[in-house]
Protein backbone atom coordinates (compact mmCIF):
# COMPACT_ATOMS: atom_id res chain seq x y z
CA UNK A 1 0.00 0.00 0.00
CA UNK A 2 1.06 3.67 -0.84
CA UNK A 3 1.63 5.48 2.00
CA UNK A 4 1.72 9.48 2.08
CA UNK A 5 5.41 10.68 2.29
CA UNK A 6 4.34 13.04 5.14
CA UNK A 7 6.10 16.12 4.17
CA UNK A 8 4.12 19.37 3.15
CA UNK A 9 0.19 19.97 4.98
CA UNK A 10 -0.70 16.42 5.52
CA UNK A 11 -4.86 16.29 6.39
CA UNK A 12 -5.22 14.45 9.08
CA UNK A 13 -7.96 13.66 11.98
CA UNK A 14 -7.96 12.68 15.84
CA UNK A 15 -10.94 10.78 16.78
CA UNK A 16 -11.12 10.93 20.43
CA UNK A 17 -10.65 14.88 22.59
CA UNK A 18 -9.68 13.86 25.78
CA UNK A 19 -6.41 14.93 27.32
CA UNK A 20 -4.27 12.76 24.91
CA UNK A 21 -6.14 13.56 21.78
CA UNK A 22 -6.44 17.00 21.97
CA UNK A 23 -2.72 17.39 22.85
CA UNK A 24 -1.65 15.66 19.99
CA UNK A 25 -4.34 17.43 17.84
CA UNK A 26 -3.03 20.42 19.01
CA UNK A 27 0.49 18.91 18.12
CA UNK A 28 -0.30 18.10 14.42
CA UNK A 29 -2.17 21.84 13.89
CA UNK A 30 0.73 23.46 15.31
CA UNK A 31 3.27 21.75 12.77
CA UNK A 32 0.75 23.04 9.97
CA UNK A 33 -1.36 19.80 9.36
CA UNK A 34 -4.53 20.20 8.57
CA UNK A 35 -6.47 18.57 11.75
CA UNK A 36 -10.00 18.24 12.54
CA UNK A 37 -10.64 16.91 16.67
CA UNK A 38 -13.85 14.33 17.46
CA UNK A 39 -15.25 15.32 20.24
CA UNK A 40 -18.18 13.17 21.57
CA UNK A 41 -19.16 15.77 23.71
CA UNK A 42 -20.99 19.52 22.51
CA UNK A 43 -19.39 21.32 24.61
CA UNK A 44 -15.66 20.42 23.66
CA UNK A 45 -16.39 20.79 20.72
CA UNK A 46 -17.68 24.68 21.74
CA UNK A 47 -15.15 25.91 23.41
CA UNK A 48 -11.98 24.33 21.02
CA UNK A 49 -13.75 25.82 17.93
CA UNK A 50 -14.58 29.43 20.06
CA UNK A 51 -12.05 29.57 22.96
CA UNK A 52 -9.19 27.30 21.16
CA UNK A 53 -9.50 25.69 24.98
CA UNK A 54 -10.98 21.72 25.73
CA UNK A 55 -11.99 23.43 29.19
CA UNK A 56 -13.36 20.10 29.89
CA UNK A 57 -10.64 17.66 29.46
CA UNK A 58 -6.93 20.25 28.75
CA UNK A 59 -8.29 22.87 30.61
CA UNK A 60 -5.74 25.81 30.35
CA UNK A 61 -3.71 25.18 27.38
CA UNK A 62 -4.37 27.45 24.48
CA UNK A 63 -4.42 25.23 21.30
CA UNK A 64 -3.43 25.97 17.78
CA UNK A 65 -5.94 28.82 16.66
CA UNK A 66 -6.22 26.18 13.13
CA UNK A 67 -7.33 23.16 15.13
CA UNK A 68 -11.16 22.83 14.63
CA UNK A 69 -12.95 20.11 16.18
CA UNK A 70 -16.44 18.45 14.97
CA UNK A 71 -19.36 16.26 16.59
CA UNK A 72 -19.99 14.84 12.90
CA UNK A 73 -17.04 11.81 13.07
CA UNK A 74 -17.18 10.64 9.51
CA UNK A 75 -16.95 14.20 8.47
CA UNK A 76 -13.64 14.40 10.56
CA UNK A 77 -12.15 11.25 8.91
CA UNK A 78 -13.18 11.86 5.36
CA UNK A 79 -10.32 12.80 2.99
CA UNK A 80 -7.98 12.66 5.92
CA UNK A 81 -4.60 11.03 5.17
CA UNK A 82 -3.57 10.12 8.81
CA UNK A 83 -6.20 9.03 10.82
CA UNK A 84 -5.35 8.48 15.14
CA UNK A 85 -8.16 7.14 17.40
CA UNK A 86 -7.30 8.10 20.56
CA UNK A 87 -10.94 7.28 22.83
CA UNK A 88 -10.78 5.34 26.18
CA UNK A 89 -9.58 1.48 25.40
CA UNK A 90 -13.07 -0.14 25.91
CA UNK A 91 -15.24 2.12 23.73
CA UNK A 92 -12.61 1.97 20.95
CA UNK A 93 -13.93 -0.70 19.10
CA UNK A 94 -17.59 1.29 18.43
CA UNK A 95 -15.85 4.25 17.66
CA UNK A 96 -13.57 2.88 14.94
CA UNK A 97 -16.99 0.76 13.47
CA UNK A 98 -19.06 3.93 13.41
CA UNK A 99 -16.51 5.26 11.07
CA UNK A 100 -14.74 3.18 9.52
CA UNK A 101 -16.70 3.51 6.20
CA UNK A 102 -15.74 7.29 5.77
CA UNK A 103 -12.07 6.40 6.31
CA UNK A 104 -10.26 7.41 2.61
CA UNK A 105 -8.57 3.79 1.63
CA UNK A 106 -5.14 5.23 2.07
CA UNK A 107 -5.51 6.74 5.09
CA UNK A 108 -2.51 5.48 7.53
CA UNK A 109 -3.87 4.45 11.13
CA UNK A 110 -2.64 5.38 14.15
CA UNK A 111 -3.94 4.30 17.47
CA UNK A 112 -3.10 6.05 20.58
CA UNK A 113 -5.12 4.39 23.08
CA UNK A 114 -3.46 2.09 24.98
CA UNK A 115 -5.58 -1.19 26.45
CA UNK A 116 -6.22 -4.70 25.93
CA UNK A 117 -9.72 -5.29 25.29
CA UNK A 118 -11.41 -7.02 27.50
CA UNK A 119 -13.56 -9.60 25.27
CA UNK A 120 -11.23 -10.21 22.96
CA UNK A 121 -8.09 -9.88 24.97
CA UNK A 122 -6.53 -8.35 21.56
CA UNK A 123 -4.37 -5.16 21.28
CA UNK A 124 -5.77 -1.79 20.48
CA UNK A 125 -3.81 -2.08 16.86
CA UNK A 126 -5.98 -5.60 16.21
CA UNK A 127 -9.10 -3.99 16.79
CA UNK A 128 -8.82 -0.93 14.96
CA UNK A 129 -7.26 -3.28 12.18
CA UNK A 130 -10.75 -5.27 12.45
CA UNK A 131 -13.11 -2.37 12.13
CA UNK A 132 -11.16 -0.51 9.50
CA UNK A 133 -9.13 -3.13 7.32
CA UNK A 134 -6.73 -2.79 4.52
CA UNK A 135 -5.10 -0.04 6.33
CA UNK A 136 -1.72 0.63 7.90
CA UNK A 137 -2.21 0.66 11.50
CA UNK A 138 0.35 2.29 13.74
CA UNK A 139 0.40 1.91 17.86
CA UNK A 140 1.82 5.38 19.52
CA UNK A 141 3.14 4.80 23.08
CA UNK A 142 5.49 6.25 25.18
CA UNK A 143 5.98 8.28 28.56
CA UNK A 144 4.04 11.29 27.62
CA UNK A 145 1.48 13.37 29.99
CA UNK A 146 -1.04 15.11 27.85
CA UNK A 147 -0.73 18.47 29.53
CA UNK A 148 3.36 18.61 29.48
CA UNK A 149 2.70 17.59 25.52
CA UNK A 150 0.25 20.61 25.32
CA UNK A 151 2.90 22.75 27.09
CA UNK A 152 5.43 22.02 24.14
CA UNK A 153 7.35 20.05 26.61
CA UNK A 154 10.30 18.11 25.59
CA UNK A 155 9.00 14.52 24.66
CA UNK A 156 9.72 11.40 23.03
CA UNK A 157 7.48 8.37 22.23
CA UNK A 158 7.49 5.71 19.79
CA UNK A 159 5.36 4.74 16.64
CA UNK A 160 5.08 0.83 16.11
CA UNK A 161 3.73 -0.81 12.91
CA UNK A 162 4.59 -3.71 10.38
CA UNK A 163 4.49 -1.39 8.18
CA UNK A 164 8.04 0.39 8.16
CA UNK A 165 6.61 3.27 5.27
CA UNK A 166 3.29 3.69 7.34
CA UNK A 167 5.17 3.76 10.63
CA UNK A 168 7.76 6.68 9.11
CA UNK A 169 4.88 8.62 7.42
CA UNK A 170 3.37 9.02 11.29
CA UNK A 171 6.92 9.81 12.60
CA UNK A 172 7.44 12.59 9.98
CA UNK A 173 3.57 14.10 10.58
CA UNK A 174 3.88 14.18 14.51
CA UNK A 175 7.54 15.06 14.94
CA UNK A 176 8.53 18.45 16.23
CA UNK A 177 11.21 20.02 17.47
CA UNK A 178 9.59 19.50 21.24
CA UNK A 179 8.24 16.02 19.95
CA UNK A 180 10.56 13.07 18.83
CA UNK A 181 8.53 10.22 17.78
CA UNK A 182 10.86 6.68 16.87
CA UNK A 183 10.04 3.99 15.15
CA UNK A 184 9.75 0.32 16.26
CA UNK A 185 8.70 -2.81 14.22
CA UNK A 186 7.33 -4.57 17.93
CA UNK A 187 3.67 -3.64 17.99
CA UNK A 188 3.36 -6.90 20.53
CA UNK A 189 6.01 -5.13 22.95
CA UNK A 190 5.13 -1.22 22.67
CA UNK A 191 1.35 -1.52 23.15
CA UNK A 192 1.44 -3.80 26.40
CA UNK A 193 3.67 -2.05 27.41
CA UNK A 194 1.19 0.76 27.24
CA UNK A 195 -1.40 -1.17 28.40
CA UNK A 196 0.52 -3.05 31.56
CA UNK A 197 2.14 0.14 33.10
CA UNK A 198 -1.52 1.35 33.95
CA UNK A 199 -1.47 -1.92 36.21
CA UNK A 200 2.19 -1.66 37.45
CA UNK A 201 0.91 2.94 38.48
CA UNK A 202 -2.08 1.42 40.12
CA UNK A 203 -0.23 -0.83 42.04
CA UNK A 204 2.54 1.81 42.72
CA UNK A 205 -0.33 4.15 44.29
CA UNK A 206 -1.70 1.45 46.56
CA UNK A 207 1.74 0.96 48.03
CA UNK A 208 1.88 5.03 48.49
CA UNK A 209 -0.98 5.42 50.21
CA UNK A 210 -0.42 2.48 52.11
CA UNK A 211 2.88 5.17 53.28
CA UNK A 212 5.38 2.94 52.22
CA UNK A 213 8.44 4.39 51.03
CA UNK A 214 11.01 4.56 48.15
CA UNK A 215 12.27 0.50 48.75
CA UNK A 216 8.91 -0.69 48.09
CA UNK A 217 8.16 1.47 45.06
CA UNK A 218 11.73 0.49 43.54
CA UNK A 219 10.92 -2.69 44.11
CA UNK A 220 7.81 -2.97 42.50
CA UNK A 221 8.57 -0.67 39.46
CA UNK A 222 11.30 -3.42 39.08
CA UNK A 223 9.33 -7.00 39.23
CA UNK A 224 6.62 -5.01 37.79
CA UNK A 225 8.85 -4.60 34.77
CA UNK A 226 9.96 -8.00 34.68
CA UNK A 227 6.25 -9.31 34.61
CA UNK A 228 5.48 -7.05 31.83
CA UNK A 229 8.57 -8.68 29.78
CA UNK A 230 7.24 -11.94 30.56
CA UNK A 231 3.84 -11.62 29.18
CA UNK A 232 5.28 -10.05 26.10
CA UNK A 233 7.79 -12.36 25.31
CA UNK A 234 5.39 -14.93 25.63
CA UNK A 235 2.91 -13.22 22.95
CA UNK A 236 5.58 -12.55 20.89
CA UNK A 237 7.48 -9.35 21.69
CA UNK A 238 10.77 -8.53 22.04
CA UNK A 239 12.20 -8.87 25.24
CA UNK A 240 14.77 -5.53 24.62
CA UNK A 241 11.58 -3.24 23.60
CA UNK A 242 10.36 -3.35 27.54
CA UNK A 243 14.29 -1.75 28.36
CA UNK A 244 12.66 1.18 25.67
CA UNK A 245 10.52 4.00 26.25
CA UNK A 246 7.06 2.37 25.84
CA UNK A 247 8.32 -0.08 28.21
CA UNK A 248 10.60 1.73 31.39
CA UNK A 249 9.90 4.70 30.16
CA UNK A 250 6.35 5.09 30.20
CA UNK A 251 6.61 2.81 33.32
CA UNK A 252 8.57 4.97 35.33
CA UNK A 253 6.76 7.92 34.22
CA UNK A 254 3.30 6.63 35.07
CA UNK A 255 4.53 4.85 38.45
CA UNK A 256 6.05 8.11 39.84
CA UNK A 257 4.38 11.38 37.87
CA UNK A 258 2.18 13.35 39.72
CA UNK A 259 -0.29 13.05 36.78
CA UNK A 260 -0.67 9.77 36.54
CA UNK A 261 -4.50 9.14 36.76
CA UNK A 262 -3.55 5.48 37.74
CA UNK A 263 -0.98 5.90 40.52
CA UNK A 264 -3.47 8.79 42.43
CA UNK A 265 -6.52 6.11 42.48
CA UNK A 266 -4.11 3.59 43.59
CA UNK A 267 -3.24 5.93 46.39
CA UNK A 268 -6.77 6.18 47.00
CA UNK A 269 -7.30 2.80 47.52
CA UNK A 270 -4.23 2.51 49.56
CA UNK A 271 -5.70 4.71 52.10
CA UNK A 272 -8.90 2.59 52.69
CA UNK A 273 -11.45 3.41 49.55
CA UNK A 274 -13.21 0.86 47.42
CA UNK A 275 -12.72 1.28 43.78
CA UNK A 276 -16.35 2.32 43.68
CA UNK A 277 -15.26 5.16 46.75
CA UNK A 278 -12.23 6.22 44.67
CA UNK A 279 -13.96 6.58 41.10
CA UNK A 280 -16.63 8.49 42.32
CA UNK A 281 -16.47 11.68 40.47
CA UNK A 282 -13.85 11.28 38.35
CA UNK A 283 -14.38 11.98 34.72
CA UNK A 284 -11.47 11.28 32.99
CA UNK A 285 -10.62 7.21 32.91
CA UNK A 286 -7.96 5.15 34.58
CA UNK A 287 -7.00 2.52 32.20
CA UNK A 288 -5.65 0.72 34.56
CA UNK A 289 -8.93 -0.60 36.17
CA UNK A 290 -9.85 -2.25 32.75
CA UNK A 291 -6.39 -3.54 32.35
CA UNK A 292 -6.18 -5.85 35.07
CA UNK A 293 -8.91 -7.54 34.26
CA UNK A 294 -7.37 -7.76 30.94
CA UNK A 295 -4.00 -8.20 31.74
CA UNK A 296 -5.05 -11.19 34.32
CA UNK A 297 -7.04 -12.74 31.91
CA UNK A 298 -4.15 -12.71 29.37
CA UNK A 299 -1.81 -14.01 31.64
CA UNK A 300 -3.95 -16.59 32.68
CA UNK A 301 -4.57 -17.77 28.64
CA UNK A 302 -1.10 -18.19 27.88
CA UNK A 303 0.05 -19.35 31.54
CA UNK A 304 2.48 -16.42 32.74
CA UNK A 305 3.23 -15.91 36.20
CA UNK A 306 1.94 -11.95 37.23
CA UNK A 307 1.93 -11.82 40.83
CA UNK A 308 1.28 -8.29 41.23
CA UNK A 309 -1.54 -7.88 38.53
CA UNK A 310 -3.29 -10.74 40.46
CA UNK A 311 -2.35 -8.93 43.48
CA UNK A 312 -3.86 -6.04 42.10
CA UNK A 313 -6.79 -8.08 40.81
CA UNK A 314 -7.63 -9.51 44.17
CA UNK A 315 -7.54 -5.93 45.82
CA UNK A 316 -9.74 -4.10 43.01
CA UNK A 317 -12.59 -6.60 42.95
CA UNK A 318 -12.23 -9.41 45.35
CA UNK A 319 -12.29 -7.62 48.32
CA UNK A 320 -8.83 -8.53 49.71
CA UNK A 321 -7.45 -6.08 52.36
CA UNK A 322 -4.73 -3.89 50.59
CA UNK A 323 -2.05 -5.11 53.33
CA UNK A 324 -2.74 -8.77 53.17
CA UNK A 325 -2.18 -8.86 49.10
CA UNK A 326 1.16 -6.96 49.71
CA UNK A 327 2.06 -9.59 52.14
CA UNK A 328 1.01 -12.23 50.04
CA UNK A 329 3.87 -10.94 47.77
CA UNK A 330 6.37 -10.40 50.25
CA UNK A 331 6.03 -14.18 51.14
CA UNK A 332 5.62 -15.63 47.87
CA UNK A 333 8.31 -18.80 47.67
CA UNK A 334 12.14 -17.79 47.49
CA UNK A 335 13.80 -18.01 43.83
CA UNK A 336 16.37 -16.65 41.75
CA UNK A 337 15.45 -12.62 40.10
CA UNK A 338 16.16 -13.95 36.36
CA UNK A 339 13.98 -17.03 36.55
CA UNK A 340 11.75 -16.84 34.26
Amino acid sequence: MTVPNGDGAARCAVVGAGAWGTALADLLARNGRDTVLWAREEDVVDSVNARHENARFLAGHALAPGLCATHDMRAAVADRELVIFAPPSHVLRTVASQCADAVAPNATLAVASKGVERESLQLMTDVVAECVPRRPVVAISGPSFASEVASRQPTAIVAASDDAAAAHFTQRTLSSAEFRVYTHDDVIGVELGGALKNVMALATGILEGLGLGFNSRAALITRGLAEMTRLGVALGAQPATFAGLAGLGDLVLTCTGLLSRNRSLGEEIGRGKSLDEALFGRETVAEGVLNTVSARALAQRVEVEMPIVNAVHCILFEGTPVDRAVSDLMSRALRAEQDA
